[in-house]
Order: C-alpha cells, then structure tokens, then sequence
C-alpha cells in the first residue's frame, strides 16, 4: 500500500499561556505581565507543526476537548497543514492548557491536564500505521492512558515496517519508569534531554546514561540546551555544538529539535545530518515567543 504520510506524530496537545513579568509573584496580590501569548502547546504537537513546516506530510493522533481551546488548536495545525483526521475530541474533558511565567530568564509552568493524558492505544489504529512511514511519539510521561498498550502500538509499527522515535519530556510523577523500557526495545530514536536522560538510567554522567539507554533504543540523541547535542549510535559517539543566538523564550526547543532531526531522517540523511538540523532548527525557535511561532512560514 502506497505511504500517504511521512510522520504519524501521536501524542498530548494543548494551548500555552505565556506571560512575562517582572514582578515576584506573591499569593492575595495581584501583579502585571509585561507581555502575553496564547500559542499552541505540547510536545508532539509542537512537533507535529513545525515537521510540517519543514516539508514532512504528517499526521496528527490525539485528543482535544469540544471548547474554544480545542477548536484553537485544531485550526493552527490545520494551518501548518498537519493532517487531523484521526483526531478524537472528548465532551468528557476540556482542552489541556498550560501557563508559563517568565521572569528574569527563569520560567515556571501551571497545566491542567484537561484531555492531555487521554490518547489510548486504540487511537492508534492500524490504518493508520498503515498509511506512514515512521511513527513519533512525544511526552511519553504524560500520556498515562497509553503506557500500557505503547508497546504493543510500537512493535505492531516495527512489523508494520515503520521506523519509530520517542521524546519522554520531564516526568512529573518522577518515577521514572511506566514501562517505558519496554517500549525504547522498539524505539529506533530516542531524544531525552540531559536531565530525562540522567534521571532515567540513575547516572550521573550524559555519556554513560546515553550507554545504558542504547542498549534498548537503536539511535540515543540527548539533547544539552546551549551545549547543544550527544548522539550515540552503534558504536559511534559524537557531540554537535548548539548554535549561538539571541534566546527569547525557550519554550518547544526540544520539539523543534525533534522535527528538524526528523525532517533529515525521513529523507535518508546520516545521523550526523540528522542532529545539525536538530539543531538548527531549535536556534531558529528560541528566537521567538512559543514553539512554532518561528516556522509560521514555510521553508
């Protein structure tokens, strides 16, 4: 059967609220932002956007309440042309959102779940599998709903002779497991940061964490912020310096990774190729407020 999709991006969504002040916040006062965005959050749509963006045809799996939000976020993917066919919209929840507030280069998130942890295994039909070419899971941590089935889901993909990639993002229950060791066993690329990367395998050194994680998923690219990036891969060890830019929010530098790193896979680049363009295109967003607002146009 003929690929119609390089990507099924499956994974959580939701609004971001972005406010910048300089003020310290204090519970019983009020204070004021200096400045203030409503984006499009979470890390596989942050993911899902900006891949289209830069070329990939893909398609989006995930769950959005029947509000506002919801209707938001369905329509900015729609404009970057991510397919949403297989989107499931819940009248059980509201659409997750997220509030970030920026003081002095620091930042502090506030999310209500909403709908974000609602994907399930049967929302990742086999037709669906069927029509791609690699599948990409982000935020693995948050999607409580899918653990259980997400091996399955992964091996059925590997038969179905789909490659796969798997972003965990912070876990915030920091227990560090929910089975995901049994999904990095059919994980072909797995893209933690420093930090997941060092609490998953209990080190205390990126090199070593990346051994260990390896030893499960076929390709380890760690992602270090203004370092830039450790890949690991059969035997071969390398490190990609970040790229020196003005930084303006952070926020969906580690999704934009993912989506520059796959817009290189899926053409059949070296993993070498592959991270550069991580890189790239994780400079391009921090210069911008939000996670997309840099790939608004496309390439």
């Amino acid at each position: 059967m003929m690929k119609v999709f390089d990507c099924l991006v499956a994974g959580e969504t939701n609004v971001d609220l972005l406010l910048d002040t300089k003020s310290e916040l204090e519970f019983g006062k009020e204070k004021l932002a200096e400045r203030m965005s409503l984006v499009l959050g979470g890390s596989s749509s942050i993911t899902a956007f900006n891949l289209a963006r830069l070329g990939a045809s893909v398609r989006f799996v995930s769950v959005v309440g029947t509000d506002s939000f919801g209707r938001f976020i369905e329509e900015r993917l729609e404009a970057a042309g991510v397919d949403l066919s297989a989107m499931r919209r819940s009248k059980k929840a509201a659409t997750g959102l997220t509030m970030w507030l920026s003081r002095r280069g620091r930042r502090a998130g506030l999310t209500y779940a909403g709908t974000i942890s609602m994907l399930r295994e049967s929302d990742i039909r086999a037709e669906h599998l069927r029509l791609a070419r690699h599948l990409h899971v982000g935020h693995y941590f948050l999607l409580k709903n899918f653990h259980g089935g997400a091996p399955a889901v992964f091996a059925r993909a590997r038969r179905m002779g789909l490659s796969t990639s798997l972003d965990c993002n912070y876990d915030p229950a920091e227990q560090w497991e929910s089975g995901i060791w049994d999904v990095l066993r059919y994980t072909d690329v797995f893209l933690p940061n420093e930090e997941e990367a060092l609490r998953l395998t209990g080190s205390g050194d990126c090199e070593k964490a990346a051994e260990k994680l390896a030893q499960f998923a076929g390709t380890v690219v760690v992602k270090l912020g203004r370092r830039g990036a450790l890949a690991m891969a059969r035997g071969q060890t390398f490190r990609v310096p970040a790229k020196r830019v003005r930084v303006v929010d952070t926020t969906g530098a580690g999704d934009s990774f993912n989506a520059g790193f796959l817009s290189r896979f899926l053409r059949g680049a070296s993993l070498r190729e592959c991270v550069e363009a991580g890189i790239s295109s994780a400079a391009k967003c921090v210069q911008q407020a939000g996670g997309t607002a840099a790939f608004e146009a496309r390439r």
